[in-house]
């Protein structure tokens, strides 16, 4: 059960201690200092190594008084090793210090108290893949493209965003949607204006005409100028550093690609390479002119080997990866996105009616499933890095963790599967300065659970807590 007690009336100064070595000592008295600085001292003081091991804090240095988290283990997850009971300081949005046992600092005695003293904690978790406007898929999702408003994709954003939030996921990648209604609510989210996952996002995913990406595969000619408005296929090397530079101009904090068709693309090209060498090489280079990371949508082994020598942050699907491709990503670092969820996704729509896709997107969703998994065995045993990704929107949107479940299914253990989704998935998308593990100095982004998910990866699916970068998630409404 969590208990959440008020904080007791207390004056006092700010006494921050930090100690560089274990034989040194530094204690700073700081009186008025604003809530801007402190903050921004305590995320220096991490990134230099300092550790905070005691944190008194006043009304003027914390002035709603912060709030004490009594831990009954929480995942290091980075030395996989489950730490006992423990207390977590936190003020304003961040972890202010960690110390062992259950009582309550007398520095820290007016913080507001959250007793998770029989649950185990771990870092908010991240979905590396996700498409938070809809959910609906298959011939329904044909018709709901020339039926919704930019409004409905919007309103179905955030709710997705809560779905996932929810769910224990506090951070998520968001790799496409046409309207920019995701940026817009990242930047509502990031301003605590509403609340939800961080995003990290893509804006329009790219790619050649004809490409996975165009928006009017499968629709007739005439509606043609109507669907194609966003400027995010291209053909050769300047059309293809043009789409690029379109998504640059909107503000994306990260870039997706696709090298091959896709199994839901209405085209019957299958899903093989679907650009050129110097298209991708265009499309890589420009992404990097501006400092951006770069998703690439790729099934087939050409189109993965394409984008691997073009030099990309990560593969997501690489259902037909090959032992070479597998060897080179863990030797480049490239990240490996499995999708696995989505084969949960086709599962229940053509369960609950076989015709759900028409017959060219049928048999290619036939063949996903069979090959499931295939690839993640593969590049865990070449060791190369995995990041947790579920594709959600073809799979269900609040049900990220499923993926964890099938992870493990298909060769990881439940520790790994975890680090994907925690400190992997937090280097992929370059926030790991602020989340993806339990450290002094990083963002308040928290999930409890009412077992220890190491013993059974499936307690995954329901956390009993969530914290999203210091503010509590009401998980009963």
């Amino acid at each position: 059960m969590i208990q959440i007690l008020p904080p007791k009336p207390r004056l006092g100064g700010f006494f921050l201690t930090f100690a560089p070595q274990p034989d040194m000592r530094i204690g700073i008295i700081i009186t008025g200092i604003t809530k801007m600085l402190k903050t921004s001292l305590i995320a220096l003081m991490a990134s230099l190594g300092l550790a905070l091991p005691s944190l008194a804090q006043s009304p003027t240095a914390c002035p709603d008084g912060g709030t004490a988290i009594k831990a009954g283990q929480w995942l290091d997850v980075i030395k996989g090793k489950m730490n006992g009971p423990s207390i977590l300081l936190i003020c304003d949005d961040r972890i202010t210090s960690i110390t062992n046992g259950h009582n309550i600092p007398s520095e820290a005695k007016d913080a507001k108290i959250i007793d998770l003293s029989g649950s185990t904690l771990l870092p908010g978790l991240i979905d590396s893949h996700v498409h938070l406007t809809s959910d609906i898929a298959g011939n329904d999702a044909v018709l709901l493209s020339v039926q919704s408003r930019p409004a409905d994709h919007a309103y179905n954003a955030y709710l997705n965003g809560l779905k996932t939030l929810r769910a224990g996921f506090t951070s998520v990648r968001n790799l496409g949607d046409d309207d920019g209604v995701v940026l817009s609510l990242r930047d509502m989210i990031a301003a605590n204006k509403l609340m939800g996952p961080r995003i990290i996002d893509a804006g329009v995913s790219i790619s050649t005409t004809a490409g996975h990406m165009d928006p009017t595969l499968g629709f007739s000619d005439h509606l043609h100028p109507a669907l194609d408005v966003h400027e995010n296929t291209c053909d050769g090397v300047e059309s293809c550093r043009h789409a690029i530079r379109k998504q640059i101009a909107r503000n994306v904090d990260v870039i997706k690609i696709a090298t091959t068709g896709g199994v839901n693309s209405r085209i019957g090209s299958g899903l093989g390479q679907q650009a050129f060498d110097d298209e991708v090489k265009a499309l890589v280079d420009t992404a990097r002119l501006y400092k951006k990371k770069i998703a690439v949508h790729a099934h087939g082994s050409d189109g993965i080997d394409v984008a691997l020598k073009a030099g990309v942050d990560s593969i997501e699907h690489g259902t037909m990866m090959t032992e070479e491709q597998a060897a080179m990503m863990a030797k480049s670092g490239t990240y490996y996105v499995p999708t696995l969820s989505t084969v949960n996704g086709y599962i229940e729509r053509l369960k609950a009616n076989p015709n759900a896709y028409e017959p060219k997107v049928k048999e290619k969703i036939l063949w996903r499933i069979g090959v499931t998994g295939k690839s993640l065995k593969l590049a865990t045993s070449k060791g190369v890095k995995i990041a947790f990704g579920t594709d959600a929107g073809v799979s269900k949107h609040g049900r990220n963790a499923d993926e964890f479940e099938l992870m493990v299914t298909h060769g990881m253990s439940p520790l790994s599967a975890i680090q994907a989704a925690t400190v992997n998935a937090s280097s992929l998308l370059g926030i790991d300065q602020d989340t993806g593990t339990i450290s002094v100095g990083k963002t308040a982004d928290l999930v409890a659970y009412s077992q220890n998910p190491l013993n059974d990866i499936q307690i995954l699916k329901k956390p009993t807590f969530v914290m999203a970068r210091g503010r509590v998630f009401d998980l009963t409404k």
